[in-house]
């Protein structure tokens, strides 16, 4: 586990930046096949998306964790507050953030952006598989001690070992990228289905919101809980979740009356 590859000069190449920027080109890569694939000639619009949507989604990662999990101390070191290699970046900031502005950039072009947002489910999700590996190299994203001695332990120049030592920890950023990998391969199958527009990313946002509140039982970056009962990412979750599957059942009713 290197946090950093290596210096050019007196500047360091971290290996979290270096992950996390072959994540948005790999995945903006993967949408442009399946736009390509798609046959309606968006792919000449997906470089821009992509690169739009991964820049505002680091912007939103980074501002979601520092506003909503870590202002007590950003408030007192404004400077540090684009340090991402320190840890903290909250994924549904950059999801909802990197979507909103990758949207209104197809838009501004008239594409259909649901259709698009379809298009691009998997390769969003692929991203987060791969942005995951790059918190295991940093350290960051970890989780709760195991209590026994099997688990993570992370070098001490690593914000895990400065939160719980030498003690074992649940790979819960390994996890997390390996159900990515898991709602990419069923995306990917959903996709040959005679699926609603609209259905393909609400599926999306339904597996993945499922996924991550299971894991946020094993996290242990932070422990602040909502009203005493669960992590904010967890309220998150829920909600994300309660929306995408009343948008992905009004959709298929939808379906069912125009065929009725």
């Amino acid at each position: 586990m290197h946090q950093i590859l290596f210096y050019v000069g007196d500047f360091p190449i971290r290996s979290y930046g270096a992950v996390l920027s072959l994540s948005i080109f790999l995945a903006t890569g993967v949408g442009y096949f399946m736009a390509k694939f798609d046959g309606r000639g968006y792919e000449k619009f997906i470089v821009d998306t992509g690169l739009i949507g991964g820049f505002f989604g680091l912007l939103g990662a980074r501002l979601w964790d520092v506003f909503f999990f870590d202002w007590s101390y950003y408030q007192n070191h404004l400077d540090e507050i684009l340090n991402v290699w320190q840890g903290g970046m909250a994924v549904q900031g950059g999801i909802i953030l990197g979507v909103t502005a990758g949207g209104l950039y197809a838009k501004s072009k008239g594409l259909d952006v649901i259709h698009l947002a379809d298009i691009l489910a998997p390769a969003i999700v692929l991203g987060q598989a791969l942005g995951r590996c790059a918190n295991l190299l940093n350290g960051d994203a970890f989780g709760a001690p195991t209590g026994g001695n099997f688990g993570i332990v992370y070098p001490d120049t690593t914000l895990a070992y400065r939160t719980y030592g030498t003690q074992p920890l649940f790979p819960a950023e390994v996890w997390e990228c390996q159900l990515d990998i898991v709602i990419f391969a069923l995306l990917l199958i959903f996709r040959c289905t005679n699926y609603v527009k609209g259905q393909c990313f609400a599926l999306y946002v339904m597996l993945y919101a499922a996924a991550r509140f299971a894991l946020e039982f094993l996290r242990g970056d932070y422990t602040q809980q909502v009203f005493g009962v669960l992590k904010s990412a967890q309220v998150t979750s829920v909600v994300a979740f309660t929306v995408a599957l009343i948008i992905f059942v009004w959709l298929q009713m939808r379906k069912s009356d125009r065929h009725g």
